[in-house]
């Protein structure tokens, strides 16, 4: 697909480019809005396919190289799709030390999928995450933007349990 305006069949909806627009507006130049608009993107489209990546380059007056290498580096942004509760694994040092590699286990066990795959409902998916800056709490995953902290295999059940 070209990059070129109008061939593409992705488009912002009215209300996300009222938000669009008010972005661009608090950034000195548009390659500054890159985040933002990508966050913009995941939410409106539901994660960051190479067509929505190019329709952000374009909107940006970006080079698509650029874009792909902000949001291939920032693992909060999904190249793929992902299911309605998206579950990170930390399993930086302190999380192993204190179980993160049993609580990928459980969740393996459980829901019946490997990282980066979705349950054929379409409900979870779960990936590893190098830290997630909760040391001290380890170990800790987080569902969607929520943290939920010193896991065993029991309250990660329960998790799952409560979100089913």
């Amino acid at each position: 697909m070209s990059a070129e305006a109008g061939t593409t069949n992705i488009a912002f909806s009215a209300a996300t480019e009222q938000v669009f627009d008010k972005t661009l507006g608090k950034y000195p130049n548009k390659r500054a809005a890159l985040l933002p608009t990508l966050r913009l993107a995941q939410d409106e489209f539901g994660y960051l396919s190479n067509d929505v990546m190019e329709y952000v380059a374009e909107r940006l007056d970006l080079p698509l190289s650029k874009v792909l290498q902000v949001a291939t580096f920032y693992t909060m942004f999904y190249k793929r799709p992902h299911g309605r509760f998206h579950i990170e694994v930390c399993t930086s040092v302190p999380c192993c030390m204190m179980g993160g590699y049993d609580i990928m286990r459980q969740l393996e066990k459980r829901l019946g999928i490997a990282p980066g795959e979705v349950t054929e409902d379409g409900k979870f998916s779960y990936a590893e995450a190098e830290c997630l800056a909760g040391c001290g709490n380890a170990p800790l995953c987080q569902v969607n933007s929520e943290y939920h902290e010193f896991l065993t295999p029991a309250i990660l059940d329960e998790l799952i349990d409560g979100l089913q």
